[in-house]
């Protein structure tokens, strides 16, 4: 297995594009993107716990009922939630698709992302169908990655190439995400794509199981946005044969979307809204996995830890007082903490009480992009990651004004 470039065009037969067809003001910022499969594609996709729920999500999940798509279309810069149209726009956009790709509007997933409350209209994206269609390419997944970005800075994209009973496959990804990012699920939009051959329910399985440790493991703010979803389409042009039930080409394929999303997961807390660092806290020694879980995800989604790992300062207190609130059985006489980065590692805290270490070496080593903050409980073998990033002075400022 390896990293490839390509994004949601590496795998075979997909094609991807985006454009700015006027939805946002900036006209250097595109706001329109689709990704089409060449055969119609086994679908699989999980949503936001949010009750309040954007309406892409509702038809999305009516026309994949099958387990079956050929596109997605997403535009940014409006969520089209708590509409009282959304449905309808919703529908039109993948009508939209549908006539222009010549295919039923059904087999469409649409997404919506940006500012909620605020009305759709179908006009530019009507406008900009045609040019969008036309422009479709397999080497478009960039331009579709920027064309679903809100805040964020970076283009978010990964694949990887893999070995499926002598059929090379290959499955690849972008997504969004940047604020309003809180497990549990799905915390951003995430579209992937691969050639490898599985059905719809074998899909929605891997799929289901894989967010458990990663997407459901991510926070930037401690918000669950009302438009979060993960989706992802196979077409079985790798040609393998196709995976219908659990064992070891599962397994293989269950490892290559984990890489992808595990990938993407560190991309998006990395570029949390006014972000300067990644955090990612692991959790060993837990006596079950929901214990190792539930520590990670109180340290990484603390502000006062956040507030000290933006400020270089290693107050292991922090970290020992989110444990505590947590609401996880531990022993904080057995716990231990240390901190690590590309600069190095330190021990800051062992069986529940500090030790003695150097101040200096400490700043040296969370004044880095990546920071990890290990955690040992001392009460089994469990253990598990979670990611998240630094609470900075700009993450206020770029949500002070957010919707101007």
């Amino acid at each position: 297995m390896r990293i490839i470039e390509g994004g949601v065009c590496a795998a075979k037969g997909f094609t991807a594009n985006g454009i700015h067809c006027g939805i946002r003001k900036n006209k250097t910022k595109r706001d329109l993107s689709l990704i089409v499969s060449e055969k119609r594609a086994s679908a699989a996709a999980v949503y936001t716990t949010n009750l309040v729920k954007g309406a892409p999500l509702t038809v999305t999940k009516k026309n994949i009922s099958d387990g079956f798509a050929s596109a997605v279309v997403c535009n940014s810069g409006n969520a089209n939630t708590c509409n009282a149209n959304g449905i309808e726009i919703a529908e039109k956009m993948c009508e939209l698709v549908g006539n222009e790709l010549g295919i039923s509007s059904s087999d469409v997933v649409v997404a919506s992302t940006g500012v909620i409350g605020q009305p759709l209209d179908i006009t530019p994206i009507a406008n900009g169908m045609t040019l969008l269609a036309s422009g479709l390419s397999d080497k478009g997944s960039d331009l579709a990655a920027e064309g679903i970005m809100t805040t964020d800075t970076v283009k978010k994209s990964v694949a990887v190439e893999f070995e499926i009973g002598g059929r090379v496959c290959r499955i690849g990804g972008i997504a969004k995400g940047s604020g309003m990012i809180h497990p549990n699920m799905a915390t951003m939009l995430v579209f992937i794509t691969t050639d490898c051959a599985i059905s719809p329910e074998m899909l929605s399985k891997a799929l289901s199981s894989d967010i458990a440790d990663t997407f459901n493991m991510v926070s930037v703010d401690g918000d669950t946005s009302t438009n979060d979803m993960v989706t992802v389409l196979a077409n079985g042009m790798a040609g393998n044969d196709e995976i219908t039930c659990d064992g070891t080409d599962f397994a293989i394929f269950m490892k290559a979307l984990n890489t992808v999303t595990v990938h993407l997961c560190r991309m998006i807390a990395g570029d949390g809204e006014g972000a300067t660092k990644l955090l990612e806290c692991s959790v060993s020694g837990a006596k079950d996995t929901a214990t190792a879980k539930t520590v990670a995800k109180s340290v990484i989604c603390s502000s006062l830890l956040k507030a000290a790992m933006f400020g270089a300062d290693a107050n292991w207190g922090r970290v020992l007082c989110a444990i505590g609130y947590s609401g996880a059985d531990v022993d904080v006489s057995k716990v231990g903490v240390s901190f690590k980065s590309a600069k190095g590692v330190i021990g800051v805290c062992e069986n529940g009480a500090g030790i003695e270490f150097s101040e200096e070496l400490a700043k040296e080593i969370l004044l880095e992009r990546e920071i990890e903050i290990v955690i040992t409980l001392g009460d089994g073998n469990r253990s598990a990651t979670a990611w998240g990033c630094d609470l900075t002075y700009d993450y206020v400022k770029i949500n002070g004004d957010y919707r101007t």
